[in-house]
């Protein structure tokens, strides 16, 4: 019963869970995000060079209150990241057109 007790969290703490599956994570180089009045719609994307189709790889839908404290928090991380590593330069990339299945104009 005490092996038990010394595995259960603690009050305000919580036990959280990583798949052997998610733990290798998902490639993305691409976030589309859009909102709505109740929710933020993160959808991250993998696009390859000379490859004309990607795919949406993972959505997260967030309440604005956590997309606020994402924003935060990923804020706090890339100064924190800056200050061990040096700046990250920001490469200007180039104008991606975007299709999400609709039809495209031709010329």
């Amino acid at each position: 019963m005490a092996d038990q007790q010394n595995q259960m969290p603690k009050e305000g703490q919580i036990n959280v869970e990583l798949s052997e599956e998610v733990a290798e994570g998902t490639y993305s180089n691409l976030a589309i995000i859009n909102h709505s009045a109740s929710e933020f719609v993160l959808d991250f994307i993998k696009i390859m060079p000379g490859v004309p189709k990607a795919k949406v790889k993972s959505r997260i839908v967030l309440t604005p209150q956590h997309a606020k404290r994402f924003l935060r928090a990923l804020s706090e991380n890339v100064s924190r990241f800056e200050a061990q590593h040096g700046e990250i330069q920001d490469v200007e990339q180039p104008n991606i057109p975007l299709n999400f299945g609709g039809p495209t104009g031709q010329a």
